[in-house]
């Protein structure tokens, strides 16, 4: 009779003790394992942007671009554009380039600022690397522009 509750008891405390080896494993927002830099993006890698450009109070305009761009690992990147605003294509399609550069934290988190003619000011994004650098997702600080980039094989 006395050998149930004592068994359970057991049980409880060796699985409360895994959890809480299992809870210091784990590290703590802002204490991330992973140690990005700047060479977790090398490479090519293809881009979808969508979202809406606002202007102006009440005026959204429909955005979209594709594209494929290039991370030299030391903090500078170009790319190459197709990109369509409101239903009409903005400059030459793919023959629009871009420059930038781009600033992570160990967190895998960063910065990237992009100059492209198809902006009469700089584009400044945020950023945040996923699945060990092969991907990546931005968001536009001035619109509700967000972008996916999937490293190219």
């Amino acid at each position: 009779m006395f050998g149930i509750p004592i068994f359970v008891c057991a049980l409880l405390a060796s699985g409360s003790s895994a959890l809480a080896q299992l809870n210091h494993s784990v590290p703590a927002y802002g204490q991330s394992a992973k140690h990005c830099s700047e060479r977790t993006l090398i490479g090519d890698y293809g881009f979808v942007a969508e979202g809406a450009l606002l202007p102006a109070p009440g005026v959204s305009l429909q955005f979209g671009s594709v594209g494929m761009a290039h991370f030299d690992g030391n903090g500078n990147l170009t790319w190459i554009e197709h990109t369509v605003i409101a239903g009409v294509l903005q400059g030459p399609g793919f023959g629009t380039t871009a420059t930038g550069t781009y600033n992570l934290d160990p967190d895998c988190t960063g910065t990237a600022v992009v100059n492209t003619p198809n902006s009469s000011t700089p584009l400044n994004l945020g950023l945040v690397i996923v699945k060990q650098g092969s991907e990546f997702h931005t968001v536009l600080d001035t619109h509700a522009i967000t972008s996916v980039f999937t490293k190219v094989d």
